[in-house]
């Protein structure tokens, strides 16, 4: 699928058929980086698809598709999990019950063996049922290993084929030159085996793999197909797809929200628990914001449709999500450079085991037996599953908890954070302020003052300017907006009202321009004290600037905040709070928080514009900085972080602002994104150590004679479904 945009790479996603290990990711991108006009291309075995960005539309997805193909695999649409559909626990189970039912009779005569049974089947009947299985069964494996010799390069299947043709070929030689009366032992058991073990292998992946995006299939579990759309001829059910911005639709009692919008009629109680985490329903009223996906409460409620299709918020989740999974970690790129000269040099090892064992003496049948364990034991399925599966895990069950991460390099870096610096306001505070107090200046009304500070204000979205007029308002005092309303960054406005000429703003600009602050030196004093911001309105006159209103907001801290904050200190972290409020403010505020000024734990007065250089100056002392903001003003501190983490509900803003967005806003999920980093990279190394240890182990024991094809073929499939496993143990975290 294209997204076409003329002014930014284009992305394509495409489905691959046919990869088996980190061989065939290496091959694939490599054919895809090839093409001209591609930027970058990623390829995902856990996923099986790859992410290509090309510099224009002259790069079309048939093109790209055709590369996938000339590289010995089969291009496809990518698979969407589907929201009602679940598969059947046994999908795909056919080719490995064919292969488990012809091989148990060639089996069945080892186990006669332990017992003192000889049950040998006649040779014959061993060929009989060991070559469906080998070139019917096997025929994927045959395929795909012709695709990669024609490419001069290996892969799984070109082990698997290698291996077991030697097993079956050298058994039919011995059956047909064997002198007559005399019974040889042949190894047609072995080659089936393993074979029917790698299906059986391959399945139990692909069970495992659709346990891993279930997160996934939730999410679009979320989106209703209908909604109750409310047009000329009244209440209709019509598809979700066919309604429009600006359209009224109504929610019933239980139901969920289709779309994003705005309540219009009753209050009521939403659970936004699936897309937040927060398992308390939250009481909406007219003129409250409505997020798709969550369930309404007890009321009929009518809404406003203000985002469609793939413009909401539940719509963005998934396709972040979805990045984050078909990402590739830094340390998987590691892994693919040693995936690129593995195979070959696996070959080289079964060569020279085979020449080595026949220097030594044996035979040629004893020779080619364990060259085919090497081939078999070396399969490099693990390697390549390691990282996408707990990747995948991994986010997929924090996105069920609130913490969306969209950056892999993020969730990989988080567990070795040192120090988390923090915005103030709507960050560690409920960022509502109020309005604690204001003093007229001498010779000034107060209820006047007030009124002007409302009408310079009335126009902006700052919560200072909305607390400024809700004071008024609960006072009776209301007006027209002012008029040349000009904002000074950081610093605060310029309006006109009634061709007077008024500044409203930090005392230090006011400072700036003219306005002697010493007639509220006391003032200050007392409200700093009491962790107050202060900003101050003042009339530009012919003779200079004239005091009118000192005023003080407060705000209160978030409920948890503060146990949040001891919990990431009690992990050893260092932690920082950078407000843009005076000095005595931000300190009064962070003791509140249980942080340490004397420490060197506040940063005050830093303009908007000045965190990302804070948090450079943090990074400079060496140490791993996560920012947490509220993803709008912070963003340039949360790109200039080695981890960004936005606090937000879902906004568009802030989850494209930092790597990871924490979706209810509380600060106790920066912990349990700390820890859900830790855990998956713990999983990716574990998966690592794992699929190295089987190969570093079994190579040399293989080579040595001590295991035969049949065992290399069980250890071989066990290592890719441990992989799988051990990654789907994250699916128990929790916060």
């Amino acid at each position: 699928m294209t997204q076409i945009n003329t002014e930014t790479p284009l992305t394509h996603n495409i489905g691959i058929g046919g990869m088996t290990c980190a061989s065939c990711v290496s091959r694939v991108e490599k054919a895809l980086n090839k093409l001209p006009g591609v930027l970058s291309a990623t390829v995902n075995l856990a996923t099986e698809s790859a992410r290509v960005e090309v510099a224009s539309a002259d790069v079309t997805d048939a093109r790209l598709r055709r590369a996938v193909r000339d590289a010995g695999y089969e291009p496809r649409t990518p698979e969407q999990p589907s929201a009602t559909a679940q598969d059947s626990p046994w999908t795909g189970f056919l080719p490995v019950g064919a292969g488990l039912l012809l091989t148990l009779p060639l089996v069945l005569p080892m186990l006669g063996d332990v017992w003192g049974q000889h049950w040998m089947l006649p040779a014959w009947l061993q060929f009989a049922l060991a070559t469906p299985v080998q070139f019917v069964l096997g025929a994927r494996f045959y395929k795909a290993g012709w695709h990669a010799l024609r490419a001069w390069t290996g892969n799984m299947d070109l082990l698997v084929s290698l291996g077991t043709t030697a097993a079956w070929a050298l058994s039919v030689w011995l059956w047909l030159t064997a002198h007559e009366g005399h019974a040889p032992h042949l190894y047609f058991e072995g080659s089936a085996v393993v074979i029917t073990l790698v299906l059986l292998g391959k399945w139990l992946e692909s069970r495992a793999k659709r346990q891993t995006t279930e997160a996934i299939r939730a999410l679009h579990a979320l989106r209703p197909d209908k909604a109750h759309f409310l047009g000329e001829d009244g209440e209709t059910d019509v598809p979700v797809d066919e309604i429009l911005v600006g359209d009224h639709i109504v929610v019933r009692p239980g139901e969920r929200f289709p779309l994003d919008g705005v309540l219009v009629e009753g209050p009521t109680q939403v659970d936004e628990s699936m897309l937040t985490g927060e398992p308390l329903p939250v009481a909406k009223a007219p003129g409250a914001a409505l997020t798709g996906g969550a369930i309404n409460g007890d009321g009929r409620v009518r809404m406003r449709v203000t985002a469609v299709g793939h413009e909401t918020v539940l719509s963005q989740i998934i396709r972040l999500v979805e990045d984050a999974q078909a990402a590739k970690a830094p340390l998987q790129r590691l892994v693919d450079k040693v995936a690129e000269v593995f195979v070959p040099v696996v070959l080289l090892i079964a060569l020279l085991t085979l020449s080595a064992w026949m220097l030594r003496g044996a035979d040629f049948e004893t020779a080619l037996i364990h060259a085919v364990a090497v081939l078999v034991i070396s399969c490099p399925c693990a390697l390549g599953l390691a990282t996408p599966v707990a990747i995948m895990a991994g986010t997929g069950v924090a996105a069920q908890h609130g913490i969306l991460i969209k950056d892999v390099q993020a969730l990989e870096l988080a567990h070795r954070v040192q120090t988390v610096a923090f915005d103030k306001t709507g960050t560690l505070t409920v960022g509502q302020a109020r309005l604690m107090a204001h003093v007229p200046a001498p010779g000034a009304d107060a209820r006047t003052a007030l009124a002007l500070a409302a009408r310079v204000q009335s126009g902006s979205e700052h919560p200072l300017a909305r607390a400024v007029v809700q004071a008024a308002q609960a006072q009776g005092l209301a007006g027209p907006s002012a008029q040349h309303l000009t904002a000074v960054p950081g610093k605060g406005v310029r309006a006109s009202v009634d061709e007077r000429q008024f500044l409203l703003g930090s005392l230090r600009w006011l400072q700036e321009e003219g306005l002697d602050t010493r007639l509220w030196q006391e003032d200050v004093a007392a409200l700093q004290a009491q962790g107050a911001s202060l900003s101050a309105l003042a009339e530009r006159t012919d003779v200079g600037v004239r005091p009118l209103l000192l005023m003080g907001f407060g705000d209160e801290p978030k409920p948890g905040a503060a146990q949040a904050l001891t919990a990431l200190r009690e992990r050893g972290l260092k932690l920082v709070m950078i407000s843009g409020d005076n000095t005595a403010a931000a300190e009064a505020m962070a003791r509140r928080l249980g942080l340490r000024p004397e420490q060197g734990e506040v940063l005050a007065e830093v303009l908007p514009g000045d965190k990302a250089a804070q948090v450079q100056q943090l990074r400079a002392h060496g140490q791993v900085v996560a920012m947490v903001g509220d993803g709008v003003n912070d963003a340039p501190a949360l790109a200039a972080a080695d981890v960004g983490m936005a606090m937000g509900n879902g906004t568009d803003v802030a989850m494209h602002a930092a790597g990871i967005t924490l979706m209810r806003g509380d600060v106790a999920l920066v912990a349990a994104a700390l820890d859900i980093s830790a855990r998956t990279v713990a999983k990716i190394r574990q998966n690592l150590f794992w699929a190295f240890a089987y190969n570093v182990a079994g190579i040399p024991l293989a080579a040595l004679g001590y295991l035969n094809p049949m065992v290399a073929g069980a250890a071989m499939a066990l290592s890719s479904v441990s992989v799988m496993a051990n990654a789907l143990l994250l699916k128990r975290w929790k916060p």
